[in-house]
């Protein structure tokens, strides 16, 4: 299946833009998944497991907070264009809104002084009282904040951790056995950086942010594999609803494939990015370990990589995220030809 996009997933190994990837597709209703390459080269190579768990970083926010944020506005239990102080009084902001986090259109300035040595409590205060720029509604300005944000509405709603909540409401009834921000079995996790003060990070959240704020963050923290992510990604082509579990109405998710963003024409829906070729929109979105889901609501198929790829440092950033778009380029085409 795809064997073009195969051997460009195999060349970014041998070229060591990463140490290996889980990959996998859906079509015609089968899933198909490969693994290539290592999960560690230091302190030695270990070969990728069959269940390997991941840090899936930013997937957290469409896997997690956006799905559940779905969920509670069809529930009538918040609306987005809902302001964002109406669930957090103390949020300094009080012309942004829930759509407004969820397309990255708020202006949110995220830089935070000191922020690696702040509390949990301390960090959310920051985070309540950040400036807004001058490109509100006019850019798409991708930032964590505004999904941290999301995460706090979720918990101040339901009174519950974003963990529980997770599981209750997506994890649990999709049977996703291994999605988590408590990996199950740690040797099981693909190690990511070697850090200078965190020494390797091995089944804990290489997200400095999510790192502090632990069951708490909406934008990162979720450790998951292959096998979960495709089920999930199924779901959403199966427009909300898998294995007798309904997990998101069908108008929903075809109301994802609408651009959301103050002048619709920015290019981001609810939580998701759309990602354009020919006359075709695709939902999309990346972590920053070295992640991402592709999926084609409409045709009922997806594309899902996994990797590690800021193991053991990050200095390939630049020249990984070059080659990952011409990655799912290279899937894009390759499907078009199959038809």
């Amino acid at each position: 299946m795809y064997p073009k996009t195969s051997m460009f997933i195999h060349q970014l190994i041998e070229d060591k833009l990463l140490p290996g990837a889980s990959f996998g597709f859906i079509k015609n209703d089968e899933r198909f998944d490969y693994r290539d390459g290592l999960t560690a080269v230091v302190p030695y190579a270990e070969t990728i497991q069959e269940d390997q768990i991941y840090d899936i970083a930013s997937l957290t926010k469409v896997f997690l907070t956006t799905t559940i944020i779905l969920q509670l506005w069809e529930e009538g239990k918040l609306n987005p264009n809902d302001k964002v102080s109406r669930y957090l009084p103390d949020f300094s902001a009080q012309e942004i809104t829930l759509k407004h986090l969820l397309t990255h259109t708020s202006g949110i300035e995220g830089y935070i002084p000191n922020r690696d040595t702040l509390s949990a409590s301390e960090l959310k205060q920051a985070i309540l009282h950040l400036p807004v720029g001058s490109n509100f509604e006019k850019e798409v300005n991708y930032t964590d904040i505004g999904f941290i944000l999301l995460g706090f509405i979720i918990e101040t709603i339901e009174k519950d951790s974003l963990v529980n909540v997770f599981s209750k409401r997506v994890s649990g009834p999709l049977n996703l056995m291994d999605s988590s921000y408590h990996p199950s079995d740690k040797q099981r996790c693909a190690p990511t950086e070697l850090d200078p003060k965190r020494g390797l990070i091995k089944g804990e959240v290489h997200d400095p942010k999510a790192n502090t704020l632990g069951d708490h963050c909406g934008s990162a923290g979720l450790f998951s594999t292959l096998n979960d992510c495709l089920t999930f990604s199924q779901m959403m082509l199966n427009k909300g609803k898998l294995n007798g579990k309904r997990i998101l109405n069908e108008t929903t998710v075809l109301s994802l494939l609408s651009d959301w963003t103050p002048n619709g024409s920015l290019n981001r829906s609810l939580g998701w990015d759309i990602k354009s070729k020919g006359n075709k929109d695709y939902l999309f979105h990346t972590g920053f370990t070295g992640t991402f889901i592709l999926l084609d609501i409409l045709e009922k198929e997806a594309f899902v990589f996994l990797s590690n790829r800021v193991h053991p440092t990050n200095e390939n950033k630049a020249e990984y995220l070059e080659q990952r778009d011409k990655l799912v380029e290279c899937y894009l085409t390759e499907k078009e030809k199959q038809k």
